[in-house]
């Protein structure tokens, strides 16, 4: 038989729309790598000292700032400042230590999840992970919202804000976040430089608000004994202070929201010029520093603005439509320093809360693509920055319309994020310390996940709405995810093909004599007998020439439920026998992906032969989804059918 050569040149294709192209600008470059304050750099990038990139983890850690304290007041009354201090020890004490392990453990910026990723093989790995991604949307999507409507409320509550913008803290909040998808949307670079100084500008005036505030209070000491007399009035022991200052402090979580943004920056710390890239140590010690740094700088001003607001405001302020509701250091700022240094400190506010909420579209934006497409659980345009940034933007509005735009109504959502990710990180550095041998350093994370496992239900079971918003995102990633690997499953699912040395020299002996026979075999036993039986019946039932050499296939799968890889084929010379041998994630896909490149190499069109397989269709088709095999030879192909649409130039099927 002789062979024919066929042309290796595709047809050229269509040219795509231009609102798709706009769609979908850079999805072939991008990889994880996203525009905004958490985008990884590229190769070349020098990094920044740690300090500046401390305040990309400031506009979203600093900023709460802006609610922080009003919700504190609000949910822990007069007790405010000792729930503070509660909160302040488990951010030094329990928050800190994971988080330094985290950095440690991943130092390229991939956090816990990718920690718990690792823990577990196959499926159930990948199932943890959707469900951390839901909790962890949750948590950015509501830093979104939240920031955003505590931005339209000191624009709303502002003295020389227009009397029309009066109630229309809905508006504003939408507006606010069109205004951030239309910056993301147009194409929004590295911020590290607006970062430093809105962060800078910000702490700056709450130094002054907090030091006027102080003034106040060492003034008028009346005010001290006020306050201590309307606690103890109500909570005649210390210990019972102490108690529900334990008991309420959970609703203060969201104090601690800039841990997972301090580690999701690592790539931007400079580190040291003679820094190993799988285990930069000078990046580690720096991103150490920069926590360490950030969480002592917010527990001070936490616990400073606990005290001047619970002492200085009156309780009845922080309820919702209160003055201070939302904005307590702001009601301060006017109060003390008048209406023009106030609205300063309002527009400085706005500004880094929007920024907040541009960090958190930005972590989303680096979240997403490094999961669910890498498990063929999302297609690939969502690789590309605009249609992620649409698909965002429509759920955080839906949120702020079912919220009207509250701030308190959201604080809840938003602590069980927090609290579920930092339970997450808590456990996986338990786990490392554990198999690293660690026992003390065991001990305590195994502690610490204790403390924030009880956080997190207390939380829960105080503000139930919070875990309902993060399961309807987690039911949402499931489905979705899971639809879209159905969806996928006919995929070629192969990075790229590498035949070693012994595999090309195979092929090219093998092409010799004409064109490429290839026998999938399904590899048992790997005897002659077996390999003398599977030629034998496939010459004499698929008719391949008597004389005609051939090449087994042989793919081993190690975990059906990854979806994309790069495949290394490795030759095989055993028994008089030419054998190829791949590891891949499914059987058909691997098979189909090593054709379509042997045509490329080869430039003649391969033939493969198959046995039928006995069972049932449905359970064949399930094990395919499952556990990668199944019913190897239509489902190859019909792999071949999607991924080459040219009968010519489509590899051959043959089953016997």
């Amino acid at each position: 038989m002789t062979s024919t050569q066929v042309d290796p040149t595709p047809p050229p294709a269509a040219s795509p729309p231009r609102w798709r192209s706009w769609l979908l600008d850079g999805l072939s470059e991008q990889s994880a790598r996203h525009p905004g304050p958490h985008g990884t750099p590229p190769a070349e990038h020098k990094g920044h000292s740690w300090w500046r990139v401390m305040c990309l983890t400031g506009v979203d850690y600093f900023s709460t700032l802006g609610y922080q304290p009003g919700i504190a007041a609000l949910a822990a009354g007069l007790l405010s400042p000792f729930a503070t201090l509660v909160l302040i020890a488990l951010t030094l004490l329990g928050a800190l230590p994971v988080y330094r392990r985290v950095a440690k453990e991943s130092p390229q910026g991939e956090g816990s999840i990718a920690m718990l990723e690792r823990l577990l093989p196959w499926w159930a790995g990948k199932v943890l992970v959707l469900v951390l991604l839901g909790f962890a949307a949750t948590d950015f999507v509501i830093t979104m919202t939240l920031s955003a409507a505590d931005a339209s409320a000191h624009v709303v509550e502002n003295p020389f804000a227009p009397a029309a913008l009066h109630g229309a803290n809905l508006w504003i909040t939408l507006l606010l976040l069109a205004a951030l998808g239309a910056v993301f949307l147009k194409g929004f670079r590295e911020a590290i430089g607006i970062a430093v100084v809105l962060v800078g500008v910000y702490l700056v005036l709450n130094v002054v608000v907090l030091a006027t505030s102080a003034w106040q209070v060492l003034s008028h000491p009346v005010a001290i004994g006020n306050w201590w007399d309307a606690m103890t009035a109500q909570h005649s022991s210390p210990l019972a202070i102490v108690g529900v200052a334990l008991l309420v402090f959970p609703k203060l979580a969201l104090g601690m929201s800039g841990f997972e943004t301090g580690v999701a920056v690592m790539p931007q710390v400079r580190g040291d010029a003679t820094d190993d890239p799988a285990k930069p140590a000078g990046r580690i010690r720096d991103t150490r520093r920069l926590l360490t740094t950030a969480a002592l700088i917010m527990s001070g001003f936490l616990l400073l603005s606990s005290l001047a607001t619970t002492i200085l405001i009156p309780q009845k302020e922080f309820a919702p439509g209160g003055a201070a509701n939302g904005r307590a250091l702001a009601y301060l700022a006017h109060q003390h320093l008048g209406e023009a240094f106030g609205t300063v400190y309002d527009v400085s506010t706005i500004a880094i809360l929007w920024f907040a909420g541009a960090s958190a579209m930005a972590g989303l934006l680096n979240l997403v693509p490094r999961y669910l497409p890498r498990y063929g659980m999302a297609p690939e345009w969502t690789r590309a920055v605009r249609p992620l940034v649409l698909i965002f933007l429509a759920i955080a509005f839906g949120i702020t319309c079912v919220f009207d735009a509250s701030v308190d109504e959201q604080s809840g959502a938003y602590a069980t994020g927090v609290l579920v990710l930092m339970l997450s990180a808590s456990f996986a550095s338990t786990v490392a310390a554990r198999h690293r041998g660690h026992r003390g350093a065991a001990i305590g994370f195994g502690a610490i996940t204790l403390v924030f496992g009880y956080t997190l239900v207390t939380n829960v079971i105080e503000r139930p709405d919070g875990l309902k918003i993060a399961l309807l995102f987690i039911l949402g990633i499931l489905l979705t995810s899971f639809a879209s690997r159905v969806h996928r499953a006919f995929e070629l699912r192969a990075a790229d093909v590498v035949f070693d040395d012994t595999a090309e020299r195979l092929i090219e002996e093998a092409l010799a004599a004409g064109p490429l026979r290839v026998i999938a075999n399904e590899p048992d036993e790997r005897n002659a007998a077996d390999y003398r039986e599977k030629e034998y019946s496939q010459r004499e039932e698929t008719h391949i020439p008597d004389r005609g050499p051939v090449l087994f296939l042989e793919v081993l799968v190690e975990d059906s439920s990854d979806f994309t890889a790069e495949l290394h084929v490795h030759g095989v010379e055993a028994y008089g026998t030419r054998i190829l041998r791949v590891h891949g994630a499914g059987v058909p896909n691997t098979i189909a992906a090593v054709l379509m490149r042997l045509r490329e190499r080869t430039g003649q069109v391969p033939h493969i032969y198959f046995n039928w397989t006995e069972g049932h269709p449905l359970s064949h088709l399930l094990r395919f989804l499952v556990f990668g095999d199944g019913e190897v030879a239509p489902v190859t192909r019909e792999v071949l059918r999607r991924a080459e649409p040219d009968l010519r130039r489509r590899p051959r099927v043959h089953v016997g």
